[in-house]
């Protein structure tokens, strides 16, 4: 996320920002100096694409990210390519800094890319800014910058933090009472809680505690007590969203609770996993019985079979790509998205003004079931004004039993009028 503040104004009608967003779409396009499109050359070319993420931080690390693109391409390229094509995919490391994602984006921009597909990076103005300049769409980032959400040449495939935080408040509106927020102490974690409030407005919940832990601590027993403080009473509930560093609070957590009455636990998708409850004692660890709220079904649901298969194929033995990781996951779903704008071209050239084309002409995505069907014309996009490009808005509703993630809810949960609200 990139803790840019916002000024809040009152709600438009879905009418208005879909205006406002083909207005924002026209100009960018047509009328602010933006290169028509690399091209993909003939097809005897391959068709390029870049993928980053940051590895190798102090902070967040994600390098499964590229690890499961490179997976992807070998996988794609041994079965005859993108509708005969080869795929070439090209990795950049952000160092989970602006410059990193500037200069990530300047030599997808050098190595004429049709696309950025399946990134990961935390400082969206700076790699979007060359990629918007280029006319290089960004499909499927992992979702945790607000301009992900806003920028035109941008192609989300979930909801991403927003849709989390306001899906984790109507989750736990219907079971706690109290409810106490972890979160980072960063411009972008100031906008954690006003998005889980608007989750809890939707259970008539009373706002929840706002507790602010150092990005990079270590030790987080201080939050931890100030949580059960607030939570530690019968139906109370913690939920912490600090994406690597949540295990370091529960972990906190733990040796701090028996002092207090006790509560649920809760978190988000990329912050849990079922990687780390795994790590941590499955059913005997902390997060027994902890609710998490997700983009995409479980990791153990036959629907991620395919990916599991591209990884057993192509990654075995590669660590870094954990089908529980949901940068892994939103990598597949994103070159999932890649493979079939190229095919809908039908042949035709491959560059990234065809794929913007038809991904703004109302080509549908199919995902096998782990999103809903994706559509990016104007007509898909939610009355979120602070998020004009979010067009899926459906989260999973999740519970820890048994040392494994098994749905608390059948289905998608739908909270794109809650996103509305929260503007």
């Amino acid at each position: 996320m990139t803790g840019r503040r916002r000024t809040f104004l009152p709600r438009p009608s879905k009418t208005a920002v879909l205006a406002a967003a083909a207005a924002a779409c026209t100009s960018l396009i047509a009328g602010c100096g933006v290169i028509p499109g690399t091209t993909g050359g003939s097809r005897d070319d391959p068709i390029t694409v870049m993928t980053w993420a940051p590895e190798k931080t102090k902070a967040t690390n994600k390098p499964g990210v590229p690890a499961m693109a490179q997976a992807y391409a070998r996988w794609v390229n041994a079965h005859g390519g993108i509708d005969g094509r080869e795929l070439k995919v090209l990795t950049c490391n952000d160092h989970n800094d602006p410059v990193g994602a500037a200069d990530c984006a300047r030599e997808a921009v050098d190595e004429d890319v049709v696309a950025v597909v399946g990134a990961y990076s935390q400082h969206g103005r700076s790699f979007l800014a060359p990629l918007e300049l280029a006319g290089i769409p960004y499909i499927g980032g992992y979702g945790i910058t607000d301009d992900e959400f806003s920028s035109p040449l941008s192609y989300p495939v979930n909801g991403g933090e927003p849709a989390l935080l306001a899906g984790n408040g109507r989750q736990l509106a219907a079971r706690c009472d109290r409810v106490a927020l972890v979160r980072p102490d960063t411009l972008a974690g100031d906008e954690l809680p006003k998005l889980l409030n608007s989750g809890l407005r939707d259970g008539h919940h009373k706002p929840v505690a706002d507790i602010r832990a150092p990005e990079d601590g270590t030790d987080l027993t201080p939050q931890a007590e100030q949580a059960l403080k607030h939570a530690g009473a019968e139906h109370g509930c913690v939920t912490a969203a600090l994406g690597a560093r949540t295990d370091t609070f529960y972990d906190s957590f733990r040796r701090t609770k028996d002092d207090y009455p006790p509560v649920r636990i809760s978190s988000v998708l990329g912050s849990v996993d079922q990687s780390l409850v795994d790590r941590t004692g499955g059913a005997s660890g902390p997060y027994e019985g902890a609710y998490v709220t997700g983009w995409y079904p479980p990791a153990s649901d036959p629907r991620w079979s395919e990916m599991r298969k591209v990884i057993r194929e192509q990654a075995f033995g590669d660590n870094r790509v954990d089908p529980a990781d949901a940068g892994v996951q939103t990598t597949w779903i994103a070159y999932t998205v890649l493979k079939q704008v190229v095919e809908s071209l039908d042949g035709g050239e491959v560059s990234s003004l065809s794929l913007r084309r038809a991904l703004d002409g109302g080509l549908r995505v199919g995902t096998g079931g782990l999103t809903p069907t994706l559509r990016w014309r104007f007509e898909d996009l939610i009355a979120a004004s602070e998020f004009p490009r979010l067009i899926n808005s459906g989260v999973t509703f999740q519970v820890v039993r048994d040392g494994k993630f098994v749905p608390a809810r059948k289905g998608f949960v739908d909270v794109e009028q809650t996103l509305e609200q929260s503007a």
